[in-house]
């Protein structure tokens, strides 16, 4: 797939969920994670959180083999995903198109605690402003990262029309 910043604008947009609680994190965790195990041999972490607190709604790796690095990978998609509110993909193909990097267009001192590889996504929820949570996965190439995550909305939303 050609990822461009309009084409993952329209699958964030397409991904807007109906509502969001522990509940429906499960189930589209459930969803990443058997997609993740049947499409790919490496192992991934899926982790899910609400935005505000973020208070853990669902984490699982999909086998053995991850390791502590994952987690820091993790944490610095998310940082993205909270700080920005649009995915670690739309983030990273804004600022290839600008040819800049992060450092440079917001004038960090400390670009550690920020990832822009694709695998961090916003929850939102249709009629509500902003962000509601955030999924990330990592462990896989960053496009797969990103893709198993939207797939899993997507197939989470079919079986929720």
């Amino acid at each position: 797939m050609s990822f461009t910043v309009e084409s993952v604008t329209a699958q964030e947009e397409a991904c807007r969920l109906h509502s969001f609680d522990s509940n429906v994190a499960w189930e589209i965790g459930n969803i990443i994670r058997a997609n993740a195990q049947q499409k790919f041999t490496r192992p991934v972490v899926i982790y899910i959180a609400h935005a505000n607190s973020t208070q853990l709604l669902f984490f699982a790796t999909s086998g053995p083999g991850t390791l502590p690095d994952n987690m820091h990978w993790v944490k610095r998609k998310e940082a993205v995903v909270l700080r920005w509110g649009c995915s670690t993909m739309r983030m990273r193909l804004t600022l290839q198109t600008k040819a800049k990097t992060l450092q440079e267009v917001y004038e960090m001192s400390d670009p550690s605690i920020y990832a822009v590889h694709g695998g961090g996504f916003p929850v939102k929820v249709k009629g509500v402003e902003g962000v509601v949570g955030v999924i990330v996965v990592s462990g896989l190439a960053q496009e797969d990262d990103h893709c198993v995550i939207v797939d899993g909305i997507q197939e989470y939303l079919a079986r929720n029309p």
